[in-house]
């Protein structure tokens, strides 16, 4: 589907776009929690998660996914975060369970010390892991569930309705 159609392949290069941007606001708030604040790991990362949650929220409703307006915003809210809170289920034992074989890998490394510290490394390292594996369950579910009233069909409305139908099954 996102490799032969245009439309859907936009809508998932906007989805990565709002990703990263949402990946910085949560890479930048679990280390200000985790450095500044010394506050847990796993209490960091649920805080910075939420935060990224509705920003990737916003930016999809009214970027991404523009044309989904059958469903009020408070539904797609709702359903946006379902999926999130999935999400979070697989990221918080995912990122803890990382962060520990990445700590003791790079711990025992016997290469001179690395320019910021284990603990920075691994806790960054499991978060991007993590956060690639739970894109993907967001994308796929948000697509086919949360933003579900958007049409697939190509955008192509110079082409006969023969040549449409062509693209529609390649």
């Amino acid at each position: 589907m996102i490799i032969s159609n245009k439309k859907e392949r936009t809508r998932f290069m906007k989805f990565l776009v709002v990703g990263i941007i949402s990946s910085i606001v949560d890479f930048g708030l679990m280390n200000l929690f985790t450095l500044a604040f010394n506050l847990s790991l796993v209490l960091s990362q649920a805080i910075s998660f939420t935060v990224a949650v509705l920003n990737s929220f916003f930016w999809n409703r009214y970027w991404t996914y523009p044309d989904s307006r059958s469903k009020s915003v408070v539904q797609q809210l709702v359903q946006f975060t379902i999926v999130n809170v999935v999400g979070i289920a697989i990221r918080t034992p995912l990122i803890s369970w990382l962060d520990n074989i990445l700590f003791k890998l790079l711990d025992n490394l016997p290469f001179p010390p690395l320019p910021l510290s284990t603990m920075v490394i691994s806790q960054n390292t499991a978060l991007a892991i993590s956060i690639l594996v739970v894109m993907m369950w967001n994308f796929f579910i948000n697509r086919f569930w949360t933003y579900s009233d958007v049409s697939n069909k190509p955008e192509n409305l110079n082409l006969p309705s023969s040549d449409v139908q062509k693209e529609e099954l390649t």
